[in-house]
């Protein structure tokens, strides 16, 4: 009678313990360090799309030529299109636009790869605000960044192709030169 006991008390912790699964990790597109300086910056972001893949908030990262996988305990903070925008509104606090504009995103790629790189491809568009609402600009800027092993370090390379895409849209916000800005 006692050997059966024990038996079922072995067998239920081994089911409870093979039910037991791994933490969620939520990561942010903004990073750590503050911008620091408190502009009042007049750069509106009018919309953000992102490809239906990675849309969710779990991270994707690309498996091979043609398969992805969908992270179940590697979240975003918040939705992909909310991760970008509050990364954006953090980067485009330190522009000194001539003018007001506002931004509108259309990512064509946001690709995740572990071990290799961050990449995303982006059609952007600027517009004066006021007097007429017209275009100013038409881009597209494809930002790539190795990344290491971790899902860490993909989405810190993530976070650097934010910084320089929010640089590109800055510089031609400025104004100072016809045309899209080079990549930085």
């Amino acid at each position: 009678m006692a050997f059966s006991l024990k038996i079922t008390l072995v067998t239920a912790l081994l089911l409870l313990t093979a039910c037991r699964s791994d933490p969620i990790q939520f990561h942010t597109l903004t990073p750590a360090q503050l911008s620091g300086a408190s502009s009042s910056a007049e750069i509106q972001i009018e919309s953000i799309t992102v490809p239906p893949q990675v849309d969710r908030p779990q991270i994707v990262i690309r498996q091979g030529n043609s398969g992805v996988a969908i992270l179940e305990t590697e979240w975003w903070a918040a939705t992909l299109v909310d991760e970008l925008r509050s990364a954006l509104v953090d980067q485009l606090v330190n522009s000194n636009p001539q003018r007001r504009v506002s931004l509108r995103l259309d990512v064509q790629r946001f690709d995740s790869i572990p071990g290799q790189y961050a990449l995303i491809d982006v059609k952007w568009r600027l517009r004066s605000l006021g007097a007429g609402d017209t275009a100013l600009i038409t881009c597209r800027s494809t930002l790539q960044t190795p990344s290491g092993p971790s899902i860490d370090d993909l989405v810190v390379a993530h976070q650097n192709n934010v910084k320089r895409l929010a640089a590109a849209i800055s510089q031609a916000a400025a104004g100072s030169q016809k045309g899209c800005p080079a990549t930085p």
